[in-house]
């Protein structure tokens, strides 16, 4: 079993029993290894990886506040995103945070956000269908976005609903719109 060395400096992990050199000196020890020796050595490897990873980036918290619900029936389902191709409906975007919650509860909080740029859409499925229901493209259920943007026609453009989170734990209050 090898490991991949530049510079003196371990990346990319095992490498099987092969060993790949990068023009500089390789060290290993010529004698056979056990089973624990080989899991150690993969743990580490393994540790040292795990500590380059972006995801070890600063975060922080957020806490939505929802008002104005015209009814505690249903429930309201959140998805805050940084991505705006996938705003306001977060279907291609696999970083999106989704939540589904009981219509009863007002506040949603959120843990371990990194550092950045995102906006919140809200919609109160009154009905439990999963969907936002609407009658002749006007919607007939409760919606709302983060900075409680004018809506006009269609859903407001991410820069409308934009808000960006830093060191300090941010709150966004949402308040609720019903047009039917």
């Amino acid at each position: 079993m090898g490991y991949i060395f530049a510079s003196g400096t371990m990346f990319a992990g095992l490498t099987g029993e092969s060993v790949v050199s990068t023009n500089c000196p390789i060290v290993r020890d010529q004698q056979p290894i056990g089973p624990a020796q080989r899991f150690t050595r993969r743990l580490g490897a393994a540790l040292i990886l795990v500590g380059l990873l972006p995801g070890a980036a600063l975060t922080t918290t957020l806490d939505v506040t929802i008002d104005n619900l015209r009814s505690d029936r249903g429930e309201l389902r959140l998805c805050l995103t940084a991505d705006p191709k996938n705003f306001p409906g977060c279907i291609d975007d696999a970083r999106a945070v989704t939540r589904s919650v009981p219509a009863t509860m007002h506040k949603v909080h959120f843990d371990d956000l990194p550092y950045g740029s995102y906006a919140v859409a809200v919609i109160h499925d009154a009905n439990g269908n999963n969907k936002l229901d609407t009658l002749l493209g006007i919607p007939r259920e409760g919606f709302g976005f983060s900075r409680n943007p004018i809506i006009r026609f269609g859903p407001p453009r991410f820069s409308s609903a934009r808000f960006d989170i830093g060191a300090a734990p941010d709150q966004q209050e949402i308040k609720m719109r019903y047009l039917l």
